[in-house]
């Protein structure tokens, strides 16, 4: 984080700072990093006690200074804690924002920190993983661990900002519309990636429309000399140029318009090889390389797609780009990981997030990976927060399933339910070939008295269906 001292912090997040024993004083120096979760506090962080759904922060609060917190963030006073510094707020994820605003403000001020904020229904911490690869090579760069993309996770990364960080990528969740505007306040993006608009989370959302407007938040409020990067393949993202506050809109995709795009795209069990094509270029054609992507499925090249727009908006070049793509070998630890091995069996755990985009895609990519006298498996669980969309997205994919010819379905649990019955309903499927289990364990054991050599599996859920630890144990035992 960039140095602030006690004050400074206590002014930025409007709280009240409690010396007590610690003996510091108000112009004390804190310069460590931030944590909500008292098992990763080091020495000199910063500790927000964040109260939560089934437990309060604060109640580990003593955890943290044992730990070598130099501040806790507290929305009340913890007398027992007297000897290290506390500041008193009103809401600490509050205050979490603030701080992060603060931080990233004094970084823009400076003049070296470039920002890139990224949201879309499907593909954010591939395409911000990738992103970051690219980025890393060429100066010191910030971006967020795993899914770090909401209110809390989002300015934690924000925060780890210093004054010599040159980018900054933020991933951007939400659940309502209005989270993303939130965060674009905090981090000040100077691109804004959209990546597609689809289902996940329609749920909440109450609609796929409604959540093309939540999505659009990370371009309106752009600056001017700011870059939305757009998926010129998604209509919905497509119109979000005209309400983009920046003059510059750089396309990718796949489709006529696109600026950065993919040519000779070839799907390998190994990866995914295609040529990047960017503007520019002496003839005006652009400028093209061969990328060997290691990470599979198509749907995944759009992501490196976004990752290669918006590093090209930097001014990164081709080469730099196409290294920081090639290093990441693969999307996200659950998504599209490649597992097993043994008799030509390949085992493929996306099993983190699932929505009605993510699942198509997968679906397709199991389709493509197809061995010569192999079958392809699918096995897979609820497609979570769809709302009254559930049912009709659930009954698509068994359709799919179908349609795609894949040998076998394996639905695990009753929010999957609807698959099994509608891959039946199609007549192509026997019993046999389309079955239902309600746990993963008998998921597990029905798989392995199926499997053959030279079988391809895909396992496919959202997270709370948990098939993402049935992945793993495939993987395991076939490898």
């Amino acid at each position: 984080m960039i140095e602030l001292t006690l004050a400074e912090i206590a002014h930025a997040v409007s709280g009240t700072l409690h010396l007590g024993s610690s003996g510091a004083d108000s112009s004390s120096s804190v310069s460590g990093l931030s944590y909500t979760d008292s098992r990763e506090v080091a020495p000199g962080g910063i500790f927000f006690a964040k109260p939560g759904e089934t437990t309060d922060g604060h109640l580990f609060a003593p955890q943290a200074a044992e730990a070598g917190a130099a501040l806790l963030v507290v929305e009340r006073e913890l007398p027992d804690l007297a000897a290290t510094p506390q500041l008193v707020v009103a809401d600490v994820v509050v205050a979490l924002g603030a701080l992060a605003t603060e931080v990233i403000a004094r970084a823009h001020a400076a003049g070296a920190l470039q920002v890139v904020g990224i949201t879309g229904s499907n593909g954010k911490t591939t395409t911000k993983n990738l992103l970051a690869s690219i980025l890393s090579r060429v100066a010191e760069t910030v971006a967020p661990k795993e899914s770090f993309n909401n209110e809390v996770g989002a300015p934690v990364t924000m925060l780890q900002v210093t004054r010599s960080t040159r980018f900054l990528v933020s991933e951007m969740g939400a659940s309502h519309i209005g989270d993303i505007t939130r965060l674009v306040k905090m981090a000040r993006p100077d691109i804004g990636v959209v990546l597609k608009v689809g289902l996940a989370h329609a749920g909440e959302y109450g609609g796929i429309e409604q959540t093309a407007i939540a999505k659009s938040e990370m371009v309106t409020d752009l600056p001017a000399d700011g870059v939305a990067v757009l998926n010129i393949d998604d209509h919905r993202v497509a119109a979000m140029a005209e309400k983009s506050s920046a003059t510059n809109v750089l396309w990718f995709g796949l489709g006529q318009g696109a600026q950065v795009t993919a040519r000779d795209i070839a799907l390998s069990a190994d990866g995914t090889a295609f040529t990047l094509v960017l503007p520019g270029g002496a003839d005006g054609a652009g400028t093209a390389a061969h990328v060997g992507f290691k990470v599979i499925g198509e749907h995944h090249v759009m992501n490196a797609l976004a990752a290669a727009a918006a590093a090209y908006a930097l001014g990164v070049g081709i080469d730099d780009i196409v290294a920081g793509l090639e290093a990441v070998t693969r999307a996200e630890r659950w998504r599209m990981e490649v597992l097993g091995g043994r008799n030509d069996i390949t085992v493929i755990n996306d099993a983190y997030n699932a929505s009605p985009d993510s699942t198509a895609a997968a679906l397709r990519t199991l389709a493509k990976l197809k061995r010569p006298g192999g079958r392809t498996i699918a096995v897979l669980g609820e497609m979570a927060e769809l709302g009254e969309f559930a049912g009709d997205e659930h009954d698509k994919v068994g359709l799919d399933v179908v349609v795609l010819g894949i040998d076998r379905l394996i639905a695990v649990g009753p929010g999957a339910r609807r698959m099994h019955v509608s891959a039946m309903r199609e007549g192509t499927f026997f019993s046999d070939e389309s079955q239902y289990v309600e746990t993963v364990d008998e998921a597990y054991e029905l798989v392995m008295r199926l499997v053959q050599p030279g079988d391809t599996i895909l396992v496919k859920s959202s997270k709370v269906a948990g098939l993402r630890f049935l992945g793993d144990r495939l993987g395991e035992s076939l490898s």
